[in-house]
């Protein structure tokens, strides 16, 4: 049998939970270069115990399908285990988690409608008393699901998702990632206006692509060359989060590096972010339990708060 149907039918079994993941609200990748945020002298500040915390995000901060739902509407997918909740739980801090599947930066600033109901304004989980805020968005604003679906190949020759993208002499992905720059400066601001006593960390994404290599073609679809392509991008887009976070008066938390070698490819067990068809409780290429307590870790580090013994 030839390699098509099998990359078919991940296609059609991905499809519908992207659709929600990933849903544009209706009527509404690699380390990254250190000293970008600051952060050596804020990691030594240790977070008082029950600090009021409150997490804003999408679905690679909500953690959707690892776990119980914390939480209407339902269809933000948001997790009991995901890193907001862990990093309550290991510092004792007064968490309000308002991140929901499928976020996109204008989603913290009016509601989004999701599947059983609407999630209200993230911004408005934010007070003068807020003392912790972890922020991680930017990957609806370009696209994630759109580009999860369209790079999927037939064959594991080229690069058709970079030809696709690249159509016409203008790399449609770095134009997103430039424009989610803008978009990020405006949320950083915000938050602080609305919470000026709060410490704000803004997350990067983890690595969910291999760090080298060709991929893993045909357990995930995509050529070697798009691989290569795909990787640039989340290159670049925590790239543009660190920065954000330099300019913003936030720490940048690097995901990225501490899970490297535990991407899509990896082997079951070893594997941190799932891929199209995932073989742990996850949304496909999503963090599984153990992805959301290594970004927990990655948190619990910036914060200066040690290793659980």
């Amino acid at each position: 049998m030839g390699r098509r149907p099998i990359v078919v039918r991940a296609a059609v079994l991905v499809a519908a939970a992207l659709a929600t993941l990933f849903a544009v609200p209706a009527a509404s990748a690699n380390p990254v270069p250190g000293g970008l945020d600051g952060s050596s002298s804020a990691a030594l500040r240790l977070p008082p115990a029950g600090q009021v915390y409150v997490a804003l995000g999408d679905s690679y901060t909500s953690s959707p399908l690892t776990g119980p739902i914390a939480g209407p509407p339902p269809g933000c997918l948001r997790s009991l285990n995901n890193y907001p909740h862990l990093v309550a739980g290991r510092t004792g801090a007064q968490l309000t988690d308002v991140s929901c599947s499928g976020a996109q930066t204008r989603d913290f600033a009016a509601p989004q409608t999701v599947q059983g109901g609407q999630n209200p304004p993230q911004y408005d989980a934010l007070g003068r008393g807020t003392q912790l805020v972890t922020v991680g968005i930017g990957g609806n604003d370009i696209g994630f699901g759109e580009i999860v679906k369209a790079c999927v190949s037939p064959t594991p020759f080229g690069t058709p998702c970079r030809d696709r993208f690249t159509a016409g002499g203008t790399d449609q992905l770095a134009a997103r990632v430039d424009e989610v720059s803008d978009r990020l400066d405006d949320v950083l601001d915000e938050v602080h206006d609305r919470a000026p006593a709060a410490r704000v960390l803004i997350v990067g994404y983890p690595s969910v692509l291999p760090a080298e290599g060709p991929g893993c073609y045909p357990v995930v679809p995509y050529t070697a060359g798009d691989v290569a392509y795909l990787r640039g991008v989340l290159t670049d887009l925590n790239t543009t989060i660190a920065e954000a976070a330099a300019d913003g008066d936030a720490t940048y938390v690097d995901t990225a590096t501490p899970t490297v070698g535990h991407d899509v490819c990896a082997l079951p067990g070893q594997r941190w972010i799932e891929g199209l068809v995932p073989t742990a409780p996850a949304a496909p290429v999503h963090p599984n339990a153990l992805g959301a307590e290594a970004m927990s870790r990655a948190v619990l580090a910036t914060l200066g708060v040690p290793a659980a013994a």
